[in-house]
């Protein structure tokens, strides 16, 4: 079956929800699912289905979703999941046979009443005089507690699958403590985030949902004690009297001396009782399983890890760079490329935005077909209108013969959009329609086409800021905006510079058939300190003209534009000394130079130790033609 979630409280009480690849959920109009809930964010949360594995992802900083109970920014959900997401409760069915699988939800209730035993750590699992002799005897519970233990190491070093782990665990803590229901969480990465729970009905050996105190769960992880309560109150306005806790055991999870979870084992029965030894022995379970549960967990982390990384050194790109901020585009193109969500690139003009749209392309299914890019800012409305969506004959003066557009041409493949912010009006409505029907009209027709493309568009502009002003439709702006990317300026990624920089004089020296052995450390350092406004592009085009101008084997700080010289970083007063004082020296000894050779450029040369070429781009580039004249 597929996966489907059925909305069990809140404003969509009672609707199904069948899953596709991703569903986004927030009180904005241009979600999947719509929530009718001024609490929440406009995008608030995504869903996400590979197979049957599905996950559930914050948007936002500040964006509240609770999964069983617990708050969670990103976590892959199990069949039975219950997730909350501002007033409304979803549940994920995976499968239809296997029945509701529950987990433990946190509670803020007080327990209140009864008596407490809180057992520290050295305490919980010292063994009184008494019990040592007791073990002489074959039949002392000392012993049957021992042959617990001994299975309690078996099963632990015989499973590896966290989930597995935890159920068998769960099971044979059910069998050695008289309890109705436990529970095992585990920590996460962030703090208040659990990576692992697991609840358990110890009755009749099946998950199911466990309601625990969050205040005994935090004092178990905060001070590492093992809790015994027995003779619990039962709390006034939570349920009928039956299904109240009255008698708790809980006991720490440590790994190296830190607390990494908790085991929880409670009872509704008003006549049971835990007792200390009990607790003892459940903190013996705890010390001998936390180490295999958080090291069955970190497996679990390393290989997905792994998977990323794997992912991430098969991507396909012509990007250079191994930055941080470049890095994360890579693992952007491995996890996004093969899906066929619509894809928004933000970044400043010369970023690469078009290298990452074709990375993407190349890096998902439709790899095999057609990749149309289209400038919206380069063709006037009415030409950039029939460039889209092709014309029928007739439908205006000189449309002779029918003509397919570039999104009819791309079916089956990707289409990039430039210059997104560039559409009028009208092609926005038009390609909102493309977008939501998967179907086109050309020009001067009547007759629907249906398209299939995965549509990756592009800006240099805010379009945020384009739907507040009014040029920029807020309905196109959600379907395109289903997946965000920001390229990052090339001065916000410096590291990358002289890689880029080494890959560019290569290239331009092939073309131009010169030797350029690479860049000289003083010409790195100007272009390190250079703010590049129009980033990657101007860089290529400073290289090309330093290779073509050049007469080194190497590129001189001359050979580049004065514009890099000219403007320094200003934090650098040394550079900018540096630079004044060698501009001023070039000036007077190639003066001096032509004055001596009675400006003949070819002897001023010979004497400066320069070809004559170099020595006319000097005197061109420093200004001093009025002054050798």
């Amino acid at each position: 079956m597929s996966p489907k979630l059925e909305a069990i409280s809140g404003p969509l009480k009672g609707a199904t929800f069948y899953l596709a690849e991703e569903v986004s959920f927030g009180h904005d109009q241009g979600n999947v699912v719509v929530i009718p809930d001024s609490s929440l964010a406009g995008r608030h949360c995504l869903i996400k289905r590979e197979g049957l594995r599905v996950s559930v992802q914050s948007l936002g900083g500040d964006a509240s979703i609770l999964v069983n109970g617990l708050p969670v920014k990103t976590r892959v959900l199990r069949d039975g999941d219950e997730i909350k997401i501002g007033d409304s409760v979803f549940l994920l069915i995976l499968s239809e046979s296997r029945g509701h699988q529950e987990s433990p939800s946190l509670d803020d209730r007080k327990l209140s009443g009864g008596t407490t035993l809180v057992l520290k750590p050295d305490e919980a699992l010292a063994l009184k005089q008494e019990e040592a002799l007791e073990m002489l005897s074959p039949a002392a519970p000392i012993v049957r507690d021992w042959n617990n233990l001994l299975r309690v190491c078996r099963t632990i070093s015989s499973i590896r699958n966290l989930e597995e782990l935890e159920r068998h665990l769960l099971a044979l803590i059910a069998e050695i403590v008289p309890g109705e229901r436990g529970a095992i969480f585990l920590l996460g990465e962030h703090a208040g985030d659990f990576a692992a729970v697991t609840g358990w009905d110890m009755r009749i050996g099946v998950e199911r949902t466990v309601e625990v105190s969050r205040n005994v769960i935090d004092r178990v992880l905060r001070e590492g004690v093992a809790i015994l309560s027995n003779g619990l109150a039962a709390t006034p306005g939570c349920g009928d009297e039956q299904s109240q806790v009255r008698s708790l055991l809980a006991v720490p999870l440590e790994v190296f001396d830190r607390v990494r979870g908790v085991i929880y084992v409670d009872t509704c029965d008003a006549a049971a009782r835990f007792d200390s030894g009990q607790l003892r022995l459940l903190a013996a379970v705890g010390t001998l399983a936390g180490l295999a549960l958080e090291s069955a967990r970190r497996q679990e982390w390393l290989e997905a890890e792994n998977r990323r990384l794997q992912a991430e050194i098969n991507v396909e790109h012509d990007m250079i760079g191994d930055s941080t901020r470049i890095r994360k585009i890579y693992q952007f193109i491995a996890k996004v490329g093969p899906q066929d969500s619509t894809v928004l690139i933000s970044g400043e003009s010369g970023t690469g935005k078009e290298l990452v749209a074709r990375a993407l392309h190349r890096n998902s299914r439709r790899a095999a077909q057609r990749f149309v890019a289209i400038n919206c800012a380069a063709l006037p409305e009415a030409l950039l209108e029939s460039e889209l969506f092709g014309y029928e004959r007739g439908a205006f003066t000189g449309a002779l013969a029918t003509k397919k557009g570039k999104l009819e041409m791309a079916n089956g493949g990707t289409v990039f959009l430039d210059e997104v912010a560039e559409l009028a009006p009208p092609l926005q409505a038009k390609l909102l329609r493309v977008l939501q029907e998967r179907e086109l009209e050309r020009v001067g027709g009547a007759r629907p086409i249906p398209v299939d493309i995965r549509l990756i568009a592009a800006s240099n502009q805010d379009l945020g800021t384009a739907v507040k002003k009014g040029t920029f439709r807020l309905d196109l702006f959600y379907r395109l905006n289903v997946v965000s990317l920001t390229v990052p300026p090339l001065r916000e990624r410096r590291e990358d510079l002289p890689q880029l920089a080494n890959y560019f004089a290569k290239k331009y020296a092939a073309k131009s058939r010169r030797r350029v052995v690479g860049i000289s450390p003083k010409a790195q350092h100007c272009l390190f300190h250079y703010d590049w406004p129009g980033n990657v592009r101007e860089l290529e085009n400073a290289i090309e003209r330093a290779v073509v101008l050049g007469s080194c084997e190497q590129i001189m700080p001359e050979d580049l534009p004065e514009a890099i010289l000219d403007e320094q970083d200003a934090s650098s007063a040394a550079v900018t000394l540096y630079h004044e004082a060698m501009r001023s020296a070039k000036k007077q000894l190639i003066v001096k130079a032509l004055q001596e050779a009675g400006g003949n450029y070819t002897r001023a040369a010979k004497a400066l130790g320069v070809h004559p070429n170099y020595l006319h781009r000097l005197v061109r580039n420093l200004n001093l033609r009025a002054d050798c004249a």
